[in-house]
Parts: C-alpha cells; structure tokens; sequence
C-alpha cells in the first residue's frame, strides 16, 4: 500500500512545501488587493458603504428599519411557507410517482398467464400505455424551465375555471417539477439495489409491491438522501420564481423596498445571506439524519451477544470444578 501510494503521489520535501506556501501567500494577497481595488473601492468611491442605504438595514434606530424588517419578515414567512408546503408534496407525489414506475415495470415483464387470452393482452397493453405516460410526463415536466411549468399553472388553471390563492400556483408549478425529479431520483436509487434483494424477498413469498415498500424504498431515501436534500435546497430557491405571479415573496419585497430606498446592492445581500443561513441549515439538517442512518445501520448489524444457554454454562462450571478439585 505504501509504495502504491509513493508511486501515485510523492511526499514533497521542505523545499516544494516552501515554494506551496509562498505561493499561496502570494495568491491569497492577490485576491485580497483585487477584492479591495476592483470591488471595495469602486463601491466605496460611489458611496456604498454609506449609512444613508445601509440604515434602514442595520440601525435600529433609522425611522425605516422596523417598516423595512417587517416587510422582509413577511415576505421570508411567504417563502418559507411555499417552499414548505412544496417540499412536502413533491416528496409525496414523487415517493408514488417512483413507485408506479418501478410496478410498472415489473408488470412489463409479466404475461398475465392466469388469466383469459383477452384480458392478457388488454393488461399487458394498459401497462405498456401507463408506463408510455409516466415516462412522457417525467420526460416533458423534467425539460420544462420551472418558471414555465409556474406560468402556465397560473395561467392555464383559470382558463379551465379552477381558481386558487396565488401560493397554490406557486406551489403546484414548483411540485410538478420537482416531485418528477424526485421521482428519479428514487427511482435511480431502488434500481441501483444488487438484485438479490428483490428476489430474496420474492423467494419469502413478498408480493413486488411489498418489496418495493418494505426493503427498496427505505434504502433509496437512505443512499439518495444527499441528492434529495439538495433538491429541497433547489425548491426553496425556485420560490423566488414566484415573481412572475405576483406572489409576494422574498425577492419581490426585496424590489418593493428597493423601489422606495434605491439600495438594490444592500437589499439583496441581506436576502442572500436570508437565504444562504436557510439553504446551510438544510444541509446541515441532511448530515445529521445521514449521520444518524448510517449509525443505527451499523448498530442494526452488530450481533448481539447472546447469553451461553444454562446447559453449556452448567457444564462448564461443571468441568471447572473437577479440574479444580483433580488439582
């Protein structure tokens, strides 16, 4: 292993390790004068960093701040309910949507021998058009940009008579998304299973449906968690679409308040460090529930030390003794 690893990589000496911090000496000051001469000083020079667009963010006592903090709370309950309520139904819809597809594909395989030479080829029809469907719909919903699938929600259902609050359209727009991502994301995650698994299952007398429900799904939301984590990242994100159907979240107060105080830069860092706080708690959030998976996998796998049966003991106590007394 050793003299692998000194073939792969060799251990650099005092002098390489002298010239690696030099030059990182020298790249962190470059980015620091150029952060300070191409960043700082033009925002400086055209008086950014004044109290004039930084107070109604930061001083309490500015006659603005309470109005400012107010509407900026508002409109991140607004986000956080969309986004809330969106996660949770393309959790939903995409856990069933991953389902269907892998019982139908299941069902693919089958001839439907036990029944009627009809009906066998009606079913086996019916699978092949549903399974024709859900893949069409994951394939049109997966390529359509978010903030279409969102426009045409809120422009489409009304035209049809079906009328909703404007977090609705958000919502449905942002689930019909995200859940068929989802839904592959899962789906991936079950077909990625070694196949044992399913025919183990099989061989216990486990209809496909009961497999998939007891053994594959569980281990899907356990291996694909980081991947469906941040997909729920990108669903809070995405609420910020809601702009375009007047829905009042973040970033539309966000241009509210700019259009009163004309302080766009000031505006917009603090909700991107609103939303950068949120986004690092979720995935904090991921790590500690695939930290605590992965240990009560482990302590799921450890044998348990059985007590030796009262015979055995019994009998060894037994040969002690005589060995003891032989002595």
């Amino acid at each position: 292993m050793n003299q692998q690893g000194s073939v792969l990589y060799d251990v650099p000496g005092p002098r390489q390790r002298r010239i690696t911090l030099i030059s990182s000496i020298a790249a962190t000051f470059v980015l620091i004068a150029g952060a300070y001469f191409m960043v700082y000083r033009p925002l400086e020079d055209k008086g950014q960093f004044s109290m004039e667009l930084w107070g109604p963010l930061i001083d309490p006592s500015n006659e603005y701040f309470s109005q400012v903090w107010d509407k900026i709370g508002y409109g991140f309950r607004n986000t956080l309910t969309a986004a809330a309520l969106a996660i949770i139904s393309s959790l939903v819809v995409g856990t069933l949507l991953a389902v269907l597809r892998i019982q139908l594909k299941h069902l693919g395989r089958r001839r439907f021998t036990g029944l009627a030479t009809p009906l066998s080829y009606l079913a086996r029809g019916l699978t092949a058009v549903l399974s024709a469907i859900t893949r069409i719909c994951v394939e049109v919903f997966r390529g359509l940009p978010v903030v279409i699938t969102i426009f045409f929600v809120a422009r489409g259902f009304p035209e049809f008579g079906i009328s909703f609050d404007t977090l609705w359209y958000l919502v449905i727009g942002l689930t019909i998304y995200n859940s068929v991502v989802i839904a592959e994301i899962l789906r991936s995650g079950m077909e990625g299973l070694p196949s044992g698994q399913a025919e183990a299952a099989g061989a216990i007398g486990l209809s496909p449906l009961q497999t998939t429900h007891l053994i594959l799904l569980p281990q899907a939301f356990r291996i694909m968690l980081p991947a469906l984590i941040s997909q729920l990242v990108v669903v809070l994100k995405d609420t910020s679409l809601g702009f375009i159907i007047s829905y009042e979240e973040t970033l539309n107060i966000g241009k509210q308040i700019i259009g009163v105080l004309d302080n766009p830069i000031q505006v917009y860092v603090v909700i991107g460090l609103l939303f950068i706080l949120v986004n690092y708690s979720l995935s904090k959030l991921a790590q500690y529930v695939q930290h605590r998976l992965s240990r009560g996998r482990k302590t799921a796998g450890t044998p348990a030390q059985n007590p030796p049966p009262a015979a055995l003991t019994a009998q060894a106590e037994g040969a002690g003794g005589g060995g003891y007394g032989g002595s």
